[in-house]
């Protein structure tokens, strides 16, 4: 399945926003899409006064100078106590676009400089960029470390003694770590996993699938949040996790109340048409988006319609709505998260007392957006 139109745009404008002025040419070969194909997307966003075109060019609506540079407002002083505030997320990444997007909004509305730094996909990407930031004279830092894997986040010990005030977005600290009291603000996922499970037991749903990555600290927090929302609800009979995408990090199945689902191994495309007959699986809950979309769409080229012989639910809510099938979605506030983090960066960068008070953990709950690809079981409705 070809990548949503919507989340390639957004990838464009980050880029864009980014770097400054890049070639079509450029954003093509990065893309692995045709020259006609961005350049129409280009077109398409600098009609929507998302970003300016040029001659065989795109250009963000603000320059940047390196990094993103954001002026002040007219009236501030736009060094402060120290410059600017550092953004750092992961590239290609549009969950954590629009997490940035709302602490950019924050800030802005502050009148504080903002530096974003996109980290590639290398491991241990951010502390050198980390590191450029606070030698330009970061006051803070707003930071979505990648960590891929559980084991990675023990290696970013460095992001507790970095100097200035420092609030992870999107991410929990694992207990006992070396980032444990570090300020996070993050989705709570279990909240989440709870609302799709409980919309799918309301519609009479008693066998139901996960299919998640296993590449990011979201993705193992909704399959542990499966794990233990499937085994705590009684009506639920029988529940399996596997991996959702060949390139999402292979690791161990779960399962539970019925015969364990063997692991796959890496490369190996999930055939969900095949699973859900071997578990009598009436539901699957479907992580992230883009993943939700190709296994739908794998499910019609196999004869199973949804919502009509499986009801789905996506996670994420990125681009869940554009499928042929609008797939209803939990959405975690990720707009929220980025509000937060740097409403927390501010207070920590505030001479308001208590500024430098303990360590604040805060989650926010997602909310589930029903679009139709659910619907009661035959019996159910009898």
């Amino acid at each position: 399945m070809r990548e949503p139109v919507e989340l390639r745009r957004q990838r464009i404008q980050a880029v864009v926003e980014s770097r400054g002025a890049v070639k079509v040419s450029a954003l093509a070969a990065e893309l692995d899409v045709s020259v006609v194909t961005v350049r129409r997307d280009v077109e398409e966003l600098a009609r929507a006064g998302r970003l300016r075109r040029g001659h065989g060019v795109a250009r963000p609506l603000r320059d940047p100078a390196g990094p993103m540079a954001v002026p002040a407002p007219r009236g501030s002083d736009p060094g402060g106590e120290g410059g600017a505030v550092a953004l750092v997320v992961p590239e290609r990444h549009s969950y954590l676009y629009e997490t940035l997007h709302g602490a950019r909004t924050v800030l802005e509305e502050a009148g504080i400089r903002i530096a974003l730094y996109l980290a590639p996909q290398s491991a241990d990407a951010e502390r050198p960029l980390v590191e450029r930031a606070l030698a330009e004279g970061a006051r803070g830092l707003l930071i979505a470390p990648r960590w891929r894997s559980a084991l990675i986040e023990e290696d970013y010990g460095w992001l507790a003694d970095v100097g200035v005030p420092t609030v992870l977005m999107e991410r929990r600290p694992r207990p006992g770590g070396p980032l444990h009291a570090l300020d996070s603000v993050c989705s709570d996922h279990w909240y989440g996993i709870h609302l799709a499970v409980e919309h799918l037991v309301s519609l009479g749903h008693r066998r139901i699938v996960l299919a998640a990555r296993d590449d990011s600290p979201t993705a193992r927090a909704v399959r542990a949040a499966f794990a233990s929302v499937a085994a705590a609800r009684p009506e639920v009979e029988d529940w399996t996790v596997v991996l959702s995408s060949p390139a999402a990090v292979p690791g161990t199945s779960e399962s539970g109340h019925a015969s364990a689902g063997a692991p796959r191994g890496e490369g190996v495309p999930l055939d969900l048409a095949a699973l859900l007959r071997e578990r009598g699986a009436t539901a699957a809950v479907l992580h992230g988006d883009v993943d939700a979309l190709m296994l739908v769409q794998r499910l019609a080229e196999s004869g199973v319609q949804v919502p009509r012989d499986c009801s789905v639910v996506a996670y994420d809510d990125v681009v869940a709505a554009l499928g042929s099938t609008p797939l209803t979605a939990v959405a975690p506030p990720k707009t929220d998260v980025g509000r937060a983090a740097a409403e927390l960066l501010l207070h920590r960068l505030s001479a308001a007392p208590g500024a430098a008070g303990p360590a604040r953990r805060t989650e926010l709950l997602p909310a589930l957006e029903v679009r139709g690809s659910a619907q009661a079981v035959a019996s159910f409705q009898d």
